[in-house]
């Protein structure tokens, strides 16, 4: 089904689709995997008995555990590359495509590019956390293809015409942010710059593209956006040109998409719309909102969601709990029932107000554990706080240019207690007094804690955060002993 069809489909339709290729999944795929072939021995599990997706719940979740390598098993991720070989696709493949390979055998024709193009890991991207070893997750020369497809719906969802230009400021590296917008770009012919982001090509010289290409588009981290466009402000360049931003990476807070706007109306743009993506790289791909009030919209054959509760039972639609993943139609890597440990409010299902399309939509609201780290849960003074809480808060106040939230022990004594710094920059014609009164009362109502607000000039907070040197800015950074 195409996607303007598959986008305007029924629930039940959609449904269909997917147990199809959840049953083809089973049937005739997921034993390549060596990871779920030995999982389904252990646990006597028969994949044929997976046959809609409410029959997933029959199987284990799989975790980042299950995925990152460690010192003593560094080929962890391999295990879930998908990895026939003869005595596999003679036991586990369709008719269809045994036949296929038969007749290329007898016609004189090697099948093993064929299967090659399928399955073969030819690209990767990697996830990476601060206590586990880069995680890479593979594409076949098909996944490839894949990707370029749902990087062409990521931008149909927002009705962008491919008659305008596009920045792509995401960091260049084997992250799927970068790869996506790419593949994205040149799937749908749009005119692009791939700058590869501040630490790449640099921010002056992206924003002499933007001016001299007349950029519409512009693409990239939310933090590293706002400082390449208070740059463009400063320098009062002309970006009456820019008419969608879209966002990934990081949560855009309410109140950092109206700063973002406010100084691209300040530039000259007239009506400028901001979307923001959600992603991990065990998905292989993104999903972006078609209106900032929206959720994410999902490809219903590429996919499958659910959310579950603190007990791993699965909630009713469009209640509140932790977002699970079940790959239906990637090769290369592939994960089943996946906890993304990202909380979400919910998935609706019917149609879009905004839109039109009736594919299910995660709702916007999501707190991810990805974007901290450990961080997202972390005891200091023995009280668990949720950092992630910081990010809309200072990103979205209109008297805060720059910040960055420090731990550390107190007078750096390891056995000391935990502190919190949060150092900032306040924005031009605000009083710093007055903007750490607002800070502290703020953080203390809202997350219930102290912290220590420390003024720093903005060159020197951008320094601190990398924001041109590094890939992505340090925004919490733990100076603790790790022991």
């Amino acid at each position: 089904m195409e996607w303007h069809e598959l986008s305007h489909a029924t629930q039940e339709e959609q449904r269909e689709i997917q147990n199809q290729k959840l049953r083809h999944l089973m049937r005739h795929e997921i034993m390549f995997s060596p990871y779920y072939r030995t999982l389904f021995a252990k646990h006597e599990i028969d994949p044929r008995s997976i046959r809609t997706t409410d029959d997933l719940v029959k199987l284990p979740f799989t975790s980042k555990g299950d995925l990152a390598p460690t010192e003593s098993d560094p080929a962890k991720p391999r295990q879930f590359i998908l990895q026939p070989d003869e005595h596999l696709i003679k036991k586990y493949s369709s008719f269809p495509r045994l036949l296929k390979i038969l007749g290329m055998k007898i016609s004189g024709t090697d099948p093993k590019p064929m299967l090659e193009w399928e399955y073969k890991p030819i690209h990767m991207h990697f996830t990476t956390g601060r206590t586990a070893f880069p995680t890479p997750f593979t594409y076949s020369a098909r996944d490839l293809e894949t990707l370029k497809e749902s990087g062409k719906r990521m931008l149909d969802v927002i009705a962008v015409p491919n008659s305008i230009v596009a920045i792509n400021a995401f960091p260049y590296a084997p992250h799927l942010a970068f790869w996506l917008s790419f593949f994205a770009l040149t799937a749908v012919g749009m005119t692009s710059m791939q700058t590869g982001g501040g630490k790449i090509t640099g921010t002056q010289k992206i924003l002499d593209s933007l001016e001299r290409m007349k950029g519409g588009l512009l693409m990239g981290i939310p933090g590293y956006i706002y400082h390449l466009l208070r740059t463009a402000r400063e320098q009062k360049r002309n970006l009456e040109n820019i008419q969608y931003v879209v966002f990934g990476g990081e949560r855009a807070s309410p109140g950092l998409r109206e700063k973002v706007k406010a100084m691209l109306r300040e530039m000259g743009a007239k009506d400028p719309k901001i979307f923001v993506t959600y992603a991990f790289t065990e998905g292989k791909t993104a999903w972006i909102q078609c209106h900032e009030t929206e959720g994410y919209h999902l490809y219903s054959d590429l996919e499958y969601f659910e959310v579950i509760d603190k007990e791993g039972k699965r909630v009713p639609e469009g209640q509140p709990g932790e977002l699970v993943y079940t790959a239906l139609d990637w090769h290369g890597s592939v994960v089943l029932r996946y906890r993304t440990g990202d909380m979400v409010q919910g998935i609706e299902y019917g149609q879009c107000p905004s839109c039109g399309k009736t594919t299910p939509r995660i709702l916007p609201d999501i707190q991810r554990t990805s974007e901290i780290k450990e961080f997202h849960l972390t005891k200091i003074k023995g009280e668990l706080i949720n950092l992630n809480q910081f990010f809309p808060m200072l990103s979205g106040m209109p008297n805060i240019e720059e910040w960055q939230l420090e731990m550390k022990k107190h007078n750096d004594d390891p056995h000391g207690l935990d502190e919190l710094i949060l150092y900032v920059c306040p924005k031009k014609g605000y009083d710093f007094a007055a903007v750490k009164q607002e800070v502290t009362r703020k953080i203390h109502n809202d997350i219930m804690v102290t912290v220590n607000v420390v003024e720093k000039p903005l060159s020197e907070l951008l320094a601190r955060l990398g924001m041109e040197t590094e890939l992505k800015e340090k925004r919490i950074i733990d100076n603790r002993p790790k022991n």
